[in-house]
């Protein structure tokens, strides 16, 4: 039996089907972004002046783009039970893409 698993990146920004994502840092804090190529562009355009007089830094330990390492996707039913839970609960939650990791956390805490 063979089995194909297929994942589709949403842009974070406009709900689009994403190309890329995106990992930038600012204030000590990393983040990672999924994006349309046009949204990808922006955002560089819109970074490239600071990045321009910036010092790089060293990412020991990090991969370039993508999850972190160890990082795994969410399976499906987990993220729809996120879902329905954060629903239930009144909680913002969209109906595609990424979970707000907050949300996560809220789950996980209710579920231990």
């Amino acid at each position: 039996m063979a089995k194909q698993i297929v994942e589709t990146l949403i842009d974070d920004v406009n709900g689009e089907e994403a190309s890329e994502t995106v990992v930038f840092a600012l204030d000590g804090s990393s983040y990672e972004i999924d994006l349309t190529d046009a949204n990808a562009k922006t955002l560089r355009d819109a970074l490239s002046p600071f990045v321009t007089h910036a010092r790089r830094t060293s990412t020991a330990g990090q991969r370039r783009g993508g999850r972190p390492s160890g990082a795994r996707p969410m399976s499906r039913a987990r993220s729809m039970e996120i879902r329905q839970w954060a629903k239930e609960h009144g909680l913002p939650v969209s109906e595609r893409g990424r979970i707000a990791a907050t949300i996560v956390e809220q789950y996980d805490t209710a579920h231990r």
